[in-house]
Parts: structure tokens; C-alpha cells; sequence
């Protein structure tokens, strides 16, 4: 950018605690070196952005009122699109304003991205594959899966760059909808930190994420509840939004077992350090989505910048990295047994060498490339270069 031209405007849309998602603190950081940011979205104001437009956390991003819902039963999409109360909301903030670039975190914001960019050019960071995000819950897989078919068949051919968390979940796209996305992973920044020593008379699991039904929370608790004494488990989980309910089924499954504790989340910047004090970072999901399936989580950049020995269930994506860099064991599956008989098998001794081996791997693994990527893409489009994402053959029927 000239020495005294303006800056450039960009518009970020995530309908997440954008202050607490540590992906699209991420790529803040990346658009406000090239722009003035404007964030709008649940929480409050992310550093990054010179101005924050936020959005009452209780209003959902779908259309989950009775009209909503019977639109999404209708099949009526075009007319459903802006029906989200979240939406709703930020089309409200929005109104009269003007960018030279909008990003739409993830494929629920695609629709309103386009409706406020007013021809500007709008990047897409679908993140994992929205078509079948929650398709193991029956009401979302009937009424709410057609509909991001159908969203991801209507927008994805007019964005200007689309961005995904692996090469696998890009494939699919690829495959279904005929667009090329380019790979910005979960990666965090390099930590300046040395492998922790490994205790002779206990090995130290550590988990962190969401207090979410279907992540398999329990399978890592009953599997610790039937190791000896020798194993201790640390879980720093975000609360969903169910009042605190899951978080008090948890509780009750941890029961008085003193080896495990769950403790209240720590802020993104400060996950990183806080891991550090532990020996394996573990993790269990069971395949029940293609998002599950071929999953590439932000924690297992987390735990490789901790230093730490993983642990993790059986996926494409993990497993290549595992067994590449050699920083730790994969689960025969994701039930409770499987993990169990993985972990009681570590010894302080592998541990360490696991460790060190994270170690050099952190090296590697970490958001250096994948900001490169991000701050390519936007480079492009704010350069007046925008086109349409490349297509590489005619969309398949939804």
C-alpha cells in the first residue's frame, strides 16, 4: 500500500465468540496488516479489529424459528437465507456500509456475505465441510443439511478465494462443487518453549476444547477412571451453550476420582503455556461426521507447540502427521477400551522421546505458512485482481 492512501476496509463475518476462536483471531491478525477490520459476530471485541460489531449471543445463526423451520421443511432455501435471527441482526449493523473486502467465516455466512459486499470481492474460510456438519443429529441431517447443500451450490462459484482446513475436506468440495480451495490449517504460532520433564511416578493427559455432546468426553474419562494411579487427565473445556448441563453431566461421570480435574477454559493466547505443564495431550472423536472422519484440529497444533506426547484415535489426517514426526500413539479406535489400552501401554521413558520429537516437529507446525497463504489470498483480491474461485470441473447435482 502507497505511503498515505487509505486504508483498505474489511468486513469479517464469523457467527462464533470471534475473541475466544482462535482460527479467525488468526486471520484477523492477517487482514489487519493489509486493512481497518471490522468484525461482527458473537463476544466481544477481538484486538485485531478497529471495530467490533457484535451480535447478542443468544440469537442463532440458522433459521431455528417455527417460519424458519418450516421453510427448511419446504425446501424453500432462497427465501429461508436471511431468516437467522444472527443474521437478521448483522444485516441490521451492516446497513449503508461499504468494504473493499468481506470474509465469511464458515458456510452459514456465505448468503450474507454476498448481500453486504455489494460487489466487492468476499473470501470464504469454510473451515471443514459445512454440507454435514452435524449430520449425526437427525434434525439437522433433514432439515438443515439440504439447505448447505444448497448454499454451498449457489455461493461457493461466486466467491473470490475459498479457504480450507485440509487438503482432504478441499477435495470434497473439489468433488461435489467444483471449486479449488487453497489449505490454511488450525496451526497456531511458534512457541519459544523446551519440552517438560516426564514424572517416574505419574504421566500427565491433558485434553482441551468444547464441552460438547459428541466429542466423545466421556470415552476419555471412562478410560482414565480404569488406568492406575500412574495417570492423571486435566481437561480445560469451553462450555457450550446449554446452561452449563453437559458440564454437569461430566462432573457427575468424573464422580470423586481426584486423578481427574476439570478446570474452566483458558483464553486462546494463554492455552499454549498452560499445556505445557502436562505430558500427552489426548483426544477421541468418533467418525460420525466426514468433518469427524477427516478431521486436522486446532489441538493438535496446540499440543506439538506445548511439547507434548498425543494420543488421538485413528484419522487420515492426524495420523500422517503423527507417524511423520513420531510425537506420539494412535488408538485402534475411539471407544473408551481402545484409549485405555493405549495409554496404559506409554512408558515415562517413550513419553519423553514423543516429547522431544514434538519438539522439532513445532518447528514445522505452527501458522507461519498458513498466514502466508491467508495473506496472499487477501493481498490479491485488495489488489483489484479479484476473480472468482477457480473451478475445476461443473458442480455434481446437489
Amino acid at each position: 500500500m502507497l505511503d498515505g492512501a487509505p486504508r483498505r476496509r474489511i468486513l469479517c463475518l464469523s457467527f462464533s465468540d470471534i475473541a475466544a476462536d482462535s482460527r479467525v483471531l488468526r486471520q484477523l491478525d492477517v487482514l489487519a496488516e493489509l486493512g481497518d477490520v471490522t468484525t461482527v459476530g458473537y463476544g466481544e471485541h477481538p484486538d485485531a479489529a478497529v471495530e467490533h460489531l457484535p451480535i447478542d449471543p443468544s440469537l442463532p445463526s440458522l433459521p431455528q424459528t417455527p417460519f424458519g423451520v418450516v421453510l427448511l421443511a419446504a425446501r424453500r432455501f432462497d427465501r429461508v437465507e436471511f431468516e437467522g435471527p444472527a443474521v437478521q441482526a448483522a444485516l441490521s449493523l451492516l446497513t449503508g456500509r461499504h468494504f473493499d473486502l468481506v470474509v465469511a467465516n464458515e458456510a452459514r455466512a456465505m448468503a450474507l456475505a454476498h448481500r453486504v459486499a455489494d460487489g466487492a470481492p468476499v473470501l470464504a474460510d469454510l473451515h471443514e465441510w459445512a454440507p454435514e456438519e452435524r449430520a449425526h443429529v437427525t434434525s439437522w441431517r433433514l432439515l438443515v443439511r439440504p439447505f448447505m447443500f444448497h448454499q454451498c451450490a449457489k455461493y461457493l462459484p461466486r466467491m473470490a478465494a475459498v479457504t480450507v482446513v485440509n487438503s482432504s475436506i478441499g477435495e470434497l468440495y473439489r468433488e461435489r462443487f467444483g471449486v479449488s480451495c487453497r489449505v490454511v490449517r488450525n496451526a497456531g504460532p511458534t512457541r519459544n518453549l523446551e519440552p517438560g520433564p516426564v514424572g517416574d511416578d505419574r504421566i500427565r493427559l491433558v485434553h482441551s476444547g468444547g464441552a460438547v455432546p459428541g466429542r466423545n468426553l466421556e470415552a476419555l474419562i471412562d478410560a482414565v477412571r480404569g488406568l492406575g494411579p500412574e495417570f492423571s487427565l486435566d481437561l480445560y473445556l469451553v462450555p457450550s451453550r446449554d446452561g452449563g448441563r453437559y458440564l454437569g453431566k461430566l462432573r457427575e461421570l468424573i464422580g470423586g476420582d481426584g486423578r481427574i480435574t476439570l478446570h474452566d477454559p483458558v483464553r486462546p493466547h494463554e492455552l499454549v503455556p498452560t499445556l505445557h505443564a502436562y505430558d500427552v495431550g489426548v483426544f477421541s472423536l468418533p467418525p460420525l461426521t466426514p468433518n469427524h472422519r477427516l478431521m486436522l484440529p486446532n489441538k493438535i497444533f496446540d499440543f506439538v507447540q506445548a511439547r507434548l506426547a498425543v494420543v488421538f484415535n485413528s484419522a487420515p489426517e492426524t495420523d500422517r502427521l503423527i507417524t511423520g514426526y513420531g510425537f506420539g500413539a494412535i488408538a485402534s479406535g475411539h471407544s473408551a477400551a481402545a484409549m485405555r489400552e493405549t495409554l496404559a501401554a506409554l512408558t515415562p521413558a517413550q513419553v519423553t522421546e514423543y516429547k522431544q520429537n514434538a519438539h522439532r516437529a513445532a518447528a514445522v507446525l505452527n501458522s507461519a505458512e498458513d498466514s502466508a497463504v491467508t495473506r496472499e489470498a487477501v493481498a490479491e483480491l485488495l489488489g483489484d485482481r479479484a476473480q472468482p474461485a477457480s473451478r475445476s470441473e461443473p458442480p455434481s447435482s446437489v
